[in-house]
């Protein structure tokens, strides 16, 4: 288990004649400390692909060795690093798979560690690859933001940014012209949703380490049911951030292919009971189509491992070796079916010295390990992931 360095920020946008942001008022909270788990990382990213289409297992190995070959550099117990040499001397594309795959990993954390989002089935959705049933409810063109968790207070959408810089400062002094962009973006989609919830995790990797700010809405009931414990200093910082002119590049979101045509009811959604229950009944009615996916991706995995409380498990560990001599090894297996009930809401705890750095959510398990380290066996890994 490693750490972040965090900012937080509290956000207020200011709306024109038109209806649309025209700036983005953000002041600083405070800043500390946030757990953040390579196996999260690495699990979140493999859960990203499309589930409606070819799982190739050998494309999703691939990544997850190339995105461990540059992230995959700490000790356990120490602040996230990424191999920042390797990193610059990257293509600009290759430096925005590692810096965005880092944001989507970092966000997840960070949803777990401020607003308690546990992991587990039905809890979290790609907006890329919405479930039918939930692309009914939040349409399918125009901007979103990446990832839909879904907490007991109700959906809340997370926006994910990462990129690299080269100061050796942690943190930049002023916000970027993305930065502006993207905020204004996400107030207008909100604000289009029937005032949805939403967050944006921004993350920097630079030759310090990984660390992330972190921009919530001006929303009272989220700002003050958050947990603000790892918060160990206050904040001072206010930044003005203009929505970009019109000659500045446009903040835009992916829009999957083949989805702009699709016919859907409905696309505007709020927070309201009603609307929280239609979203509980489309992730339900999602859950056969996301099973048959899963036990697809089991049938065609290697030789079982092991199994977690009687459920057999396959999978493989991969190294990190794609660009240099590895470092760290990722453990990533499947689950033959969903855990039972009385164990799908356990888990390790992400904090605790000496737990091995674990991850299952719904059927998906990543465990990992650096290479200097005695691979784990099997039953202390079954006995993290239950003995929470």
């Amino acid at each position: 288990m490693n750490s972040v360095r965090a900012r937080l920020w509290r956000t207020k946008p200011q709306f024109g004649s038109d209806g649309k942001a025209v700036t983005v008022v953000a002041a600083e909270l405070g800043r500390g400390v946030l757990p953040v788990s390579l196996a999260q990382l690495v699990n979140v990213n493999a859960l990203a692909c499309d589930l409606r289409k070819v799982i190739d297992q050998g494309v999703r190995d691939g990544e997850i060795a190339l995105l461990t070959s540059y992230v995959a550099e700490a000790m356990d117990g120490t602040p996230l690093t990424a191999h920042y040499p390797r990193l610059i001397a990257s293509s600009r594309h290759i430096r925005s798979f590692v810096s965005e795959c880092t944001g989507l990993g970092v966000m997840s954390a960070v949803s777990e560690a401020l607003f308690e989002w546990k992991p587990g089935k039905r809890t979290l959705n790609s907006f890329d690859i919405l479930p039918r049933q939930l692309k009914g409810l939040y349409g399918t063109s125009g901007p979103r933001p990446d990832l839909l968790f879904h907490l007991p207070a109700g959906p809340m959408a997370g926006e994910a940014r990462g990129r690299s810089r080269s100061s050796k400062m942690p943190f930049p002094v002023a916000s970027t012209a993305d930065q502006r962009s993207r905020m204004a973006t996400l107030a207008n989609w909100s604000k289009d949703q029937g005032d949805h919830a939403y967050f944006m995790s921004w993350v920097w990797i630079g030759p310090g380490g990984v660390v992330v700010d972190v921009f919530l809405p001006d929303d009272d009931t989220l700002v003050d049911g958050m947990v603000k414990g790892w918060m160990t200093e206050s904040g001072g910082e206010t930044w003005i951030m203009p929505a970009p002119r019109p000659r500045e590049r446009p903040a835009t979101f992916h829009v999957p292919d083949g989805d702009e045509g699709m016919d859907v009811h409905g696309g505007l959604l709020g927070t309201s009971e009603d609307d929280s229950i239609r979203i509980e009944e489309a992730v339900e009615l999602a859950d056969a189509w996301a099973d048959s996916a899963m036990n697809r991706l089991f049938e065609r995995s290697p030789a079982t491992v092991g199994t977690v409380a009687g459920v057999p498990v396959r999978g493989q560990w991969i190294q990190g070796d794609r660009i240099g001599p590895a470092t760290h090894e990722v453990l990533v297996g499947v689950l033959a079916e969903g855990l039972p009930v009385d164990h799908r809401a356990r888990r390790r705890a992400a904090s605790t010295p000496g737990r091995l750095d674990a991850f299952l959510d719904g059927r998906l398990l990543t465990v990992a390990r650096r290479l200097d380290e005695d691979r784990p066996a099997w039953d202390r890994i079954t006995e993290d992931l239950l003995n929470a």
